[in-house]
C-alpha cells in the first residue's frame, strides 16, 4: 500500500444487506478515506458469532455486504478488503493481548453491559472479550486511524490502553495507540423516529431494496408526533423524515417542506413520496453496480481472497514482531 495521511482501519459484523444507517454512519465514510489514507475494511466475520444461535446465513450475509460495500464505492484495488476469518493471526493476537487485559475493565465496559440485556441467554466468553478481538482487528495493521461513531468510542480508547499496557510490560513499542476519527452521521434514526437504524428491530429502510419497498418502508416512517391532522402545522426540526430530506433532497425542496409544513402547505404523505422519490433517485447507481456485482459473485469472491492475502502479509510482519516483544520462542528461521 502506499503510504498516504496514515494508516485507517474498521470492520464491521456481517449483518448482510446494508440499510441507511450503516450508509451514512460507516459506509460512505470508508469510501471518501480511500482519497486520503490507506484503508483496511474488514468484514469481521468473528465477531458475529458472539451473539448469534446459528451461523446458517453467515456466509451469504459476508457476500451481501461485500455488494453493498463495492456498489457504494470501495474499491479493492485503492483499499485492502477482506473477511475477518481468512486472517487467523487476529485470534493468535488476541489472545495475546488478553494477557494484558484485566477482567474487571472487560465487564465494566458499557456495551457489554447493554450486549448483556440484549442477550441474556448467550452470555459467553466471546461476547465479554469482544473488546479485545477488535482491539487485535486494528493492531494487527498498526492502523493510525479508526472511524467509529460515538458509541464505539470507549472500545477505542480501550484499545489504546490495551497498547499502552502491553508496550509496558513487555518493554516494546511494537504496537500503535490509534487515534479516533469522527463520523458525520454519529446516530442515523430507523423508521419509527425513536431508535438507530438496525435490522433487530425492523425499522431499517435497505439500501438495495427497490423502489417500490423502499417508497412502502418510507411511508410508514413516523413525523412530527404532535402534528395530528393535515390541517395541523408541521415542526420539520423533530420530524425524521425532514431529517433524511437534508441528506437526499435537493436544495429547493429542502427549503420547500421546511416552509410548507410549518404552515400545514403539504401533508406528511406528500411529503413522505417526496422523499422516497428522491432517495431512490439517489440510490440508483449504487443500486444499477450493485445488480451488476451480484452477477459477478466469483470475482467479487476473489477479491475478497486477495484482501485477505495483503492484509496477512502486513499480519505476519506483526505478529513475528509481536512474538519476539513478549520472548516466545521462534519458530524456525
Amino acid at each position: 500500500m502506499k503510504n498516504k495521511k496514515g494508516l485507517v482501519f474498521s470492520g464491521a459484523r456481517p449483518t448482510g444487506r446494508q440499510h441507511l444507517g450503516n450508509l451514512l454512519g460507516a459506509i460512505q465514510n470508508y469510501v471518501a478515506l480511500q482519497s486520503e489514507y490507506d484503508c483496511i475494511y474488514s468484514i469481521v466475520d468473528i465477531h458475529a458469532l458472539t451473539t448469534v444461535e446459528t451461523t446458517a446465513g453467515l456466509r451469504e450475509n459476508c457476500m451481501e455486504m461485500a455488494l453493498d460495500w463495492l456498489a457504494a464505492g470501495i474499491d479493492p484495488e485503492q483499499s485492502i478488503m477482506f473477511i475477518q476469518s481468512h486472517v487467523p493471526q487476529v485470534m493468535e493476537l488476541h489472545t495475546l493481548l488478553s494477557m494484558v487485559v484485566p477482567m474487571g475493565k472487560l465487564t465494566d465496559l458499557p456495551t457489554f453491559k447493554e450486549k448483556v440485556r440484549m442477550h441474556p441467554q448467550n452470555v459467553n466468553y466471546g461476547l465479554l472479550g469482544y473488546p479485545v478481538l477488535m482491539s487485535a482487528d486494528i493492531l494487527l495493521y498498526k492502523a493510525e486511524i479508526v472511524p467509529v461513531g460515538i458509541d464505539q468510542a470507549p472500545h477505542l480508547e480501550f484499545t489504546r490502553e490495551v497498547v499502552r499496557s502491553f508496550n509496558y510490560r513487555y518493554g516494546t513499542q511494537v504496537l500503535v495507540e490509534p487515534q479516533m476519527k469522527g463520523t458525520k452521521f454519529t446516530k442515523v434514526l430507523g423508521t419509527d423516529g425513536v431508535n438507530k437504524m438496525s435490522k433487530s428491530l425492523d425499522n431499517e429502510i435497505e439500501i438495495a431494496a427497490d423502489e417500490e419497498t423502499t417508497q412502502k418502508r418510507v411511508m410508514t416512517m413516523v413525523t412530527d408526533p404532535a402534528r395530528l391532522r393535515r390541517s395541523d402545522p408541521g415542526n420539520p426540526d423533530v420530524c425524521n423524515v425532514f431529517s433524511f430530506h437534508k441528506m437526499f433532497s435537493p436544495q429547493e425542496d429542502i427549503d420547500m417542506v421546511d416552509r410548507e409544513c410549518r404552515v400545514a402547505g403539504i401533508g406528511c404523505v406528500d411529503c413522505k413520496k417526496l422523499m422516497a422519490k428522491h432517495l431512490n433517485a439517489s440510490l440508483a447507481p449504487l443500486r444499477e453496480r450493485r445488480r451488476e456485482l451480484e452477477t459477478k459473485t466469483d470475482q467479487v469472491l476473489e477479491q475478497l481472497y486477495d484482501g485477505a492475502d495483503r492484509a496477512r502479509k502486513i499480519a505476519d510482519q506483526t505478529m513475528r514482531e509481536v512474538r519476539d516483544a513478549i520472548g516466545l520462542p521462534r519458530y524456525r528461521a
